[in-house]
């Protein structure tokens, strides 16, 4: 599941919305293979039971190893989780920075965000739950470093929206509240989304790219 991270390449799809391909965990030239499959399993864990179900033992037996040896690589279960959600977040912010990089227009940006970040949480829910709802038992120090993340993706987001509105592309009274109710829309699919469900994570991407321009009051969005 939580393999190394594709070619983040653009690929131009159906109108003007170009879909970047990021796995959960971007693998790095610092991470051991038997660290990666460490987070995977705590990933799996954790979204099972919760971080403080879960234990040391829980994640070295799903990963096919002694307890002693997750202390190998994780000093602690905080640890494992502070890893995931770091990387977690950092994939999310790099899809974001790339979409709005390549569009044309901030309409495309927001669509692309929108459309990309909601399909992540789809493809990676069981990892999006915990980088979302988890990162809270994290050390004040993690926390911190992790909270950057995400006042990073969010000014990305609050840029583009300041740019439509000053282009005339854009009709909104509140940029903070508007860029949280957007946010809130794309990480709220890992909370809800299950495999097998009738919608694919590609439909309910276009559905809340749609959604997030009228939130935005773009000036077509409601042809």
């Amino acid at each position: 599941m939580l393999v190394n991270m594709t070619d983040r390449a653009p690929t131009r799809t159906a109108g003007r919305v170009r879909t970047y391909d990021a796995l959960a965990i971007p693998l790095t030239d610092d991470v051991t293979e038997t660290a990666l499959r460490l987070m995977e399993a705590a990933a799996d864990a954790f979204a099972d039971k919760g971080f403080h179900a879960t234990t040391t033992r829980d994640v070295a037996s799903r990963a096919g190893l002694s307890p002693a040896g997750v202390y190998v690589h994780f000093a602690s279960k905080e640890e494992l989780l502070f890893s995931i959600c770091m990387r977690g977040h950092t994939a999310a912010r790099d899809m974001i920075v790339d979409a709005a990089a390549a569009a044309d227009s901030p309409v495309d940006a927001l669509a692309a965000i929108m459309t990309n970040f909601s399909r992540w949480h789809a493809e990676h829910y069981r990892v999006g739950r915990i980088v979302q709802y988890e990162f809270a038992h994290l050390t004040p120090a993690h926390r911190e470093a992790v909270m950057g993340l995400r006042k990073e993706i969010d000014a990305q987001v609050r840029s583009v929206l300041l740019d439509g509105i000053g282009r005339g592309d854009f009709v909104i009274d509140d940029v903070p509240h508007t860029t949280l109710a957007l946010m809130s829309l794309c990480i709220d699919v890992a909370r809800w989304y299950q495999p097998g469900i009738k919608r694919t994570p590609a439909e309910i991407g276009e559905t809340n790219g749609r959604l997030g321009l009228r939130l935005a009051g773009a000036r077509w969005a409601a042809t």
